[in-house]
Formats: structure tokens, sequence, C-alpha cells
């Protein structure tokens, strides 16, 4: 009986030790462990557009006028809170003082700002890209396009600014670091939106002086049958007295032989 009941219980518990056996859960998947992120792109120097053209040029004067304008604020949001970055052109004072005509005195408040607004490309361009950008001229500028915009050429590296009144080129780089371009520029930049298409012609090129002939020209002083300079030809006067003279003479000695013959 004792036997009976015993072989019955294993009967009944090996099973459950076989399904406890076989339901057991299957070892952990060693999860891959995670790359570290990459690190960020550094952030691009602040550039101060006040503090840089306070100390070059001088641009005295184009930055007084960025001032006056708020036009800074403009150029400044555009270096420091977009990708595009920008690039300005800016005239040394000298520039304005030898601005005659035409005057900017008689100027609008918003035309001084578009005129401003019209030195600046939104987008940055170092040196090399003229040479792309000229095949695509012209350029809208910051102050906007068709009677805004410039037209660039590069002649032997050089670059050239063509805005119908101002012709002028870049004459140094006083900053060019992505996100800001600053160049120096030889003339005012005169928009054709503002002083219109009637261009007067340019001046023309004052003469060459002339050569001085004095010393492949005869003396005023000499004279045709080689007298020196400053001596006057022999009076007629003279020659016919001496020919004078000269019959005399001869008459006399001719006087003498027949005396003696």
């Amino acid at each position: 009986m004792i036997i009976m009941f015993s072989s019955t219980l294993l009967f009944l518990c090996t099973p459950v030790a076989y399904a406890q056996t076989a339901a057991s859960p299957p070892a952990p998947t060693p999860t891959p462990s995670s790359s570290p992120a990459p690190a960020p792109a550094p952030t691009p120097p602040y550039v101060s557009l006040t503090d840089l053209l306070s100390v070059a040029g001088p641009f005295h004067t184009f930055l007084s006028y960025l001032e006056s304008t708020k036009v800074v604020d403009t150029f400044q949001n555009q270096a420091n809170n977009t990708d595009e970055g920008i690039t300005i052109f800016v005239p040394k004072d000298d520039a304005f003082k030898n601005l005659k005509k035409p005057s900017l005195s008689n100027l609008t408040q918003d035309q001084v700002k578009q005129l401003i607004l019209f030195h600046a490309l939104p987008h940055y361009y170092a040196l090399a890209d003229f040479k792309n950008l000229s095949q695509v001229s012209p350029v809208s500028t910051f102050a906007g396009a068709g009677g805004y915009a410039l037209n660039f050429t590069d002649v032997s590296g050089t670059v050239h600014l063509d805005s119908g009144w101002s012709k002028t080129k870049v004459s140094s780089s006083v900053h060019s670091t992505d996100p800001v371009a600053v160049y120096q520029v030889d003339k005012v930049l005169l928009p054709e939106a503002i002083f219109g298409a009637d261009i007067p012609p340019a001046p023309a090129p004052a003469p060459a002086p002339e050569t001085s002939l004095a010393a492949d020209s005869p003396s005023s002083d000499s004279t045709g049958d080689g007298s020196a300079p400053g001596t006057s030809p022999p009076n007629s006067s003279y020659r016919i007295f001496g020919v004078d003279v000269w019959s005399q003479l001869v008459l006399a000695l001719i006087g003498v032989l027949v005396v003696f013959l």
C-alpha cells in the first residue's frame, strides 16, 4: 500500500518537474553598448561689427550711417543668427569726402537707409567666390534686386563692382571668416533705384602732356643759310660796296699795265 502510494506520487511529480525545467526562461541576450553621440559643431565666434569697424579703416563715416539708420542691428542679426552669413563692402572716410555729385545731403532718411543696405549681400562670400559670382551678375543686395543689384567681375583675382553710378574695386580684405566678410572699397556705392538710370557719362581722361620739340626744331634765331644763331645775315649794301671796291682795283691795275706797255 505504501509502495503503491509512493509510486503514484513519484509519477505525478515527475511531469511537473520536467515542465518547470522545460519552461525555464532563456538566458538574457546582452544588449549592444550604445555609441557616444557626436560632439556638436562649434559655434562661430561672435563678431561685433561696431568694434570691427571702429578699429579698422578709418570707416567712421560709414559706421555713423550704420548706427543712425539702425542698419547695424540688421547686419548684426544676419551675421550671428543665420546660417547664410553676410558680406559688407565698406568705403573709407575719404570716399565720402570725395563724393561731390550726387550729394547724400539731399537724401531722405529712408533713402540713406537703403543706401547703406545696398553695401551688403545677405550671404558670406570669400574672395575666391566672386569669380563664380561674376557669372550670375547682377546680384541682389540687402536693399533688394533690380535697381539695388550689383554687378561683379573678376579681373586677374581683383574683384570689381559696378552699380551703374559707381565703378570701384575691392582694395583690401578687412575681415573674412565665415560667417562675416568685410571688404574695403574705394568709392561709395550709389544705386540706380535712388539716383536714377540717367547716369552722366564718365569724364574724359586728362590729355597727356605734349612732348617739347624745341630740341628737335631749328631755333628761331637761326637762318636757312647756315648762319649761327643770333647772327644777322650780311646786308646787301655791304655786298654791293665790296663789288665796287674790287671793280676799281681791277680797273686801276689795268690802267697801270696800259701805261707801262
